[in-house]
């Protein structure tokens, strides 16, 4: 009976999932009414599941600091770390958010947070040197241990990504011409840099983002992503065993500039993946915004439709093979061919964006903006 039920919740998921993609493409978002004065039938199938799914839900944080790191748990419980040393927790869907930052932060940058549930959570501050800091914590944000400091002037870390409770990497920016990585085995508590006899030479002008705590992510027990720019090419590095030899591949997205490159990929497997990014200033054109991998990243083709500007975020729907969302500070993108083709569902300014298995998607940004797409 115990399976009867987990498998009537997974389907039930699924199709809430279905619906979720349904209601966010469907044409004209906030009528049901065709042009003739009668139900559409895409009208009809938003009707039927606004109510279950209105979109983005702006929650009150109460600050004006900018969340890149988001870490969703669940539909009610998600951490988001940002600027200014700010760490904020919800337990009840982003009704109210405690503030959990750590003491003495203040100077921080805080550009990702992992957390493994509601209590346990491994955070990272970027900057050159001593600013590069790794934090965690045990009970919730009471209290913070600083498990890292990075001590070497040319060092700047930009990402995190954790495999299962135990083992993680972080990503930093070449030293000697080559992409620096930390290893954990024991949930963030100790750190040791891994050798850099595998990761192949860096490109003239070549780093990472930290624009959206996506520029280095994992899937399943070793696979593992880190995303580049700056170069003459904006590539993509994959490690098949926890990051002790790389693989790079050149992506689609625009290159030549230190504005430009591939910000975040999300894989929904070992094979299937999105990449998104272009040039992050305002007033440059990102025509080619997102890219799609089917061989975990050994290739890479060109969306046919590609988001219409830069984007600093993606996560794969739940339960869907072929939904995915892409955030950016100009809007949200919904792509429901696996990343072929995308549409604006939402012009709201977010960086990052995160999707949790019960359906908890959260979106986070500038001027304490949190996001979560209500049930």
């Amino acid at each position: 009976m115990k399976a009867m039920g987990n498998t009537r919740r997974l389907m039930a998921l699924v199709t809430v999932g279905a619906a979720l993609a349904a209601a966010l493409v469907a044409p004209g978002a906030h009528a049901a009414q065709g042009t003739e004065g009668k139900a559409s039938p895409a009208g009809s199938q938003e009707a039927a599941v606004r109510g279950l799914l209105p979109g983005w839900k702006l929650t009150g944080t109460g600050t004006d600091a900018r969340f890149r790191g988001l870490a969703a748990v669940s539909r009610t419980t998600a951490w988001v770390a940002g600027s200014k040393g700010t760490v904020l927790r919800t337990s009840d869907g982003g009704r109210t958010w405690r503030d959990v930052s750590p003491p003495g932060a203040a100077e921080l940058e805080l550009r990702d947070i992992e957390a493994f549930d509601g209590r346990r959570a491994v955070a990272l501050a970027i900057g050159e040197g001593e600013a590069s800091r790794v934090l965690r914590t045990e009970d919730g944000g009471a209290t913070w241990t600083e498990s890292f400091r990075n001590t070497d002037p040319r060092a700047f870390f930009n990402c995190l990504t954790f495999f299962d409770s135990r083992h993680g990497l972080a990503a930093g920016d070449p030293v000697d011409g080559k992409f620096r990585v930390l290893s954990t085995a024991d949930g963030g508590r100790s750190w040791r840099v891994l050798p850099d006899a595998g990761m192949p030479a860096a490109l003239p002008g070549e780093a990472g983002f930290a624009a959206s705590g996506q520029c280095l992510v994992s899937s399943g027990a070793k696979d593992v992503w880190l995303t580049t720019g700056g170069a003459e090419t904006a590539r993509v590095l994959h490690s098949r065993d926890r990051g002790l030899t790389w693989t790079a591949s050149a992506s689609t997205l625009p290159a030549g500039d230190p504005a430009r490159g591939v910000f975040a990929v999300a894989f929904r497997d070992r094979g299937h993946g999105i990449a998104v990014g272009g040039d992050y200033r305002p007033d440059q054109a990102s025509p080619q915004a997102a890219a799609v991998t089917g061989d975990g990243g050994r290739s890479w083709r060109q969306s046919a439709t590609p988001p219409p500007a830069y984007r600093s975020g993606v996560a794969w729907l739940p339960y869907s093979r072929t939904a995915a969302l892409a955030v950016g500070p100009t809007g949200t993108d919904l792509t429901l061919d696996g990343g072929r083709t995308w549409r604006t569902v939402d012009p709201g300014s977010y960086d990052t964006v995160d999707c949790t298995p019960d359906l908890g998607c959260w979106a986070a940004g500038e001027k304490g903006r949190v996001a979560r797409l209500g049930f």
